[in-house]
């Protein structure tokens, strides 16, 4: 049987498609997926039809070489276990369980060095999370939330729960969560958030109207960036690690903006602060997610769909917003 991949096949069409099982070539190993975690941000801007085409997939995964034109396999959250070993790699690799950053399908090749030995102990689909835990190691990185500090994040999908949970470990005077979800609302609750509101003009309390030292906006939507400059102080920080697509962000300059010395930074997990590049590597980063994915995976797991459902996923997550991670799973 050969290997079923999942593409995106046009405007909120999803589908599955077979194709020639992978053989592995002399320097790569073979991996069945056992689980695969669905990015809803990125992963609907495709699914939608909201992505600029003429943009690589990723440059700096091998496993995502082309751009963003239908149809397209996409997806960078698998987890599976090594079946078979090119001729030049050390047989210890046979049997492990491991992380690629790989399209959803039922299996598929990578050179060892791209892969990740998930720890023992940790469950597969908990490990499918890490890239958004990665994500939200190098948003702490990027925004350098310090003691004491108010700290706003503007959404609660995925990667701002995920933002939130990192967040929390943090000695700050207050995390605040804004979302007009409940369910995501709750969750931010669970996951260390001080308080949590339904919108961004709650966020600062009658009793402080300073503004908040740091906010992160991660909500994916670019009206929001407005809300952000509202909601930060004088001085303030404002960290995007929202990708709007092909959405343009319409934001007003003209108002306080431009007198109360705001910094407005992108934020992007395929890259390391400068300021960090001769300490921190992606591997050390990666480690870092992987130690706080042991504490916190499972709360940010809600729903698990079997592989073959995953086009009837993706419609509802283009109709609903469900709070947590949605993982795939390939038949154990």
């Amino acid at each position: 049987m050969g290997r079923r991949t999942l593409y995106f096949t046009g405007e909120r069409e999803a589908a599955i498609r077979e194709r020639a099982d992978p053989a592995p070539a002399a320097d790569e190993v073979r991996v069945e997926t056992v689980a695969s975690a669905i990015s809803p941000g990125t992963e609907l801007l495709l699914y939608r039809g909201e992505a600029p085409t003429e943009m690589p997939a990723d440059e700096t995964l091998p496993a995502l070489n082309g751009d963003l034109t239908y149809p397209l396999a996409y997806g960078y959250a698998a987890v599976g276990r090594v079946t078979e070993c090119g001729a030049s790699v050390d047989e210890r690799w046979h049997g492990r369980t491991v992380f690629g950053f790989n399209p959803h399908e039922t299996a598929f090749t990578a050179d060892p060095s791209d892969l990740v030995v998930v720890p023992e102990g940790l469950a597969p689909e908990r490990a499918t999370l890490l890239p958004s835990v990665e994500t939200a190691v190098n948003f702490a990185h990027d925004g350098h939330p310090r003691l004491g500090e108010r700290v706003v994040v503007l959404g609660a999908g995925l990667i701002g729960l995920c933002t939130t949970a990192v967040l929390s470990t943090f000695p700050l005077a207050e995390l605040v969560v804004a979302d007009p979800v409940p369910e995501r609302r709750a969750a931010a609750e669970r996951l260390g958030a001080d308080r949590v509101v339904a919108s961004a003009p709650e966020v600062a309390p009658e009793r402080d109207p300073g503004g908040a030292d740091l906010v992160y906006e991660l909500s994916g939507n670019p009206d929001a960036l407005d809300d952000a400059v509202a909601a930060v102080g004088y001085d303030g920080r404002i960290v995007v690690g929202s990708w709007y697509g092909t959405k343009r962000a319409n934001v007003d300059l003209g108002g306080r903006f431009h007198r109360d010395r705001i910094t407005v930074e992108s934020s992007q997990v395929s890259t390391i602060d400068p300021e960090l590049r001769g300490r921190w590597t992606n591997e050390r980063r990666l480690d870092a997610a992987m130690a706080h994915l042991r504490d916190e995976g499972d709360r940010l797991l809600t729903d698990r769909v079997p592989f073959e459902s995953a086009p009837s996923a993706y419609r509802r997550l283009d109709e609903e917003c469900p709070p947590g991670g949605l993982v795939l799973t390939y038949g154990e």
